[in-house]
């Protein structure tokens, strides 16, 4: 069931009509029509309250808009974008083991909430690179992770800048985080990003800034890679208040 279906059959039931509900939520008839024909996405429910004016207005209890609309966008996520693997649990268990002791709770927290493990693969791969093993971080061998084991002392993420920093058993310190880059350098993935409006659509000003100063080195992120970005972004257990 999806957001539009949901409201034309409250609508139905009440005996109101779609002009009713754009002036009890505040936007125009217009976006509601759109809304319901499915020529608009529904909104992400964290970037908007017109999901708690809606409810109000059609007599539903409160969060039930907001809680379909989120299982909708997943769907279409997953339709668009396939099934995304969770990393092997024996990574998982390594990346939380060498993580600094005072961030274990709030890091174990996210990584275990994330639907797209966000925060796991970032700090997989960076752990990876560090270590200098290539691959994808959905198939790290046994031996893999036992020469990251043997390297890496501990590692420590600065949720406000996304910067890793991992220190090695050497004594050795390094330091990961992104870079501003120029205009001339625009990555394809971020432009096909940009042009799915499912994927950045809800993206604003200050958001999609950040999404363009990104800089890699050696890697080239995909479309998926900066929705995953993103989300983390909007994730509040990333920031400090």
């Amino acid at each position: 069931m999806d957001v539009a279906l949901v409201i034309r059959q409250r609508l139905d039931e009440l005996g109101l009509d779609q002009r009713d509900l754009a002036g009890a939520a505040g936007v125009t008839e217009s976006y509601v029509s759109q809304l319901l024909t499915h020529k608009k996405s529904p909104p992400a429910p964290e970037r908007t309250d017109i999901y708690d004016r809606m409810d109000r207005f059609l007599k539903l209890p409160a969060g039930e808009l907001a809680r379909v609309a989120e299982a909708h966008l997943k769907e279409e996520r997953k339709r668009r974008l396939g099934e995304v693997a969770a990393l092997f649990p024996e990574l998982r268990e390594l990346i939380l083991r060498k993580c600094a002791p005072a961030q274990f709770e709030p890091v174990r927290a996210i990584i275990e909430g994330q639907s797209y493990g966000e925060l796991e693969r970032l700090v997989a791969q960076t752990l990876l690179r560090v270590a200098r093993l290539g691959g994808d971080v959905l198939h790290v061998t046994p031996k893999q992770r036992a020469r990251l084991d043997t390297m890496i002392a501990s590692w420590e993420w600065d949720p406000a800048t996304f910067a890793v920093a991992v220190s090695l058993k050497t004594g050795e310190h390094k330091r990961f985080e992104y870079a501003e880059r120029g205009n001339g350098d625009a990555e394809k993935g971020l432009a096909e990003f940009l042009r799915d409006s499912l994927l950045s659509g809800t993206a604003t000003d200050d958001e999609l800034s950040f999404l363009k100063s990104l800089q890699f080195q050696d890697r080239r992120p995909t479309a998926l890679y900066y929705y995953r970005e993103l989300q983390n972004l909007r994730d509040p257990l990333h920031f400090r208040a």
